[in-house]
């Protein structure tokens, strides 16, 4: 095993800062919308629906910023880690679907936005299939960009980074039961990238 994150290039920096920044920047935006607007259930809503409704614009404008800041966080990574291809990749990959779904929009339902029909969506529309589809693709992405950057990290980072990868992967297996699950992992992967640029920016 090899331990590459010590000294990261000096370009990397602000680059691996914006990388960072947007997990945060992301949940922050989606908590806040959950919290105030009005219908929004963590239960039975995902925080992409907040792209919907009068003020959907505020969680598209964080998809794409959010998206524009990991692809940055990808090229940081891509310096600091200059032996290390797939996890810079993935993670680029990641940052690119968040932007994909910025213009795709998930759809309505389990009671949000106020007027769509109670029940949790079963069939997807056009928007909605892509966006969902980039969201597995993205997440998928992570987890495996974890695994990659498990070779680079210490034993404890290394194990951490393994760990979080299967419960990220667990909170999406059970969403069938409730939607806070799926949302639990995506923050948790989200902050576990941040946890992982951060120590690479030190």
């Amino acid at each position: 095993m090899t331990n590459t994150l010590a000294i990261p290039a000096p370009t990397a920096r602000p680059l691996l800062t914006a990388g960072a920044v947007a997990g945060p920047l992301f949940l922050a935006v989606g908590v806040t919308g959950g919290l105030t607007r009005e219908g929004f259930d963590f239960t039975r809503n995902a925080l992409s629906q907040l792209s919907l409704g009068e003020l959907g614009w505020i969680q598209q404008a964080a998809f794409l910023l959010t998206g524009a800041l990991l692809v940055a966080g990808a090229v940081g990574l891509r310096r600091a880690l200059p032996g290390s291809t797939w996890a810079p990749r993935l993670v680029g990959l990641f940052g690119a679907t968040f932007v994909l779904d910025g213009f795709f929009a998930a759809d309505p339902g389990a009671g949000f936005p106020v007027g769509a029909p109670e029940e949790r969506v079963t069939e997807l529309s056009g928007h909605g299939t892509v966006h969902m589809f980039g969201g597995m693709v993205g997440f998928l992405a992570l987890c495996a960009a974890f695994l990659v950057l498990a070779r680079h990290l210490d034993r404890r980072w290394a194990v951490a980074s393994r760990l979080v990868t299967v419960a990220v992967l667990a909170g999406f297996a059970a969403s069938g039961v409730t939607v806070l699950t799926f949302t639990l992992g995506a923050a948790l992967g989200l902050g576990w990238l941040t946890t992982v640029l951060t120590k690479l920016h030190a």
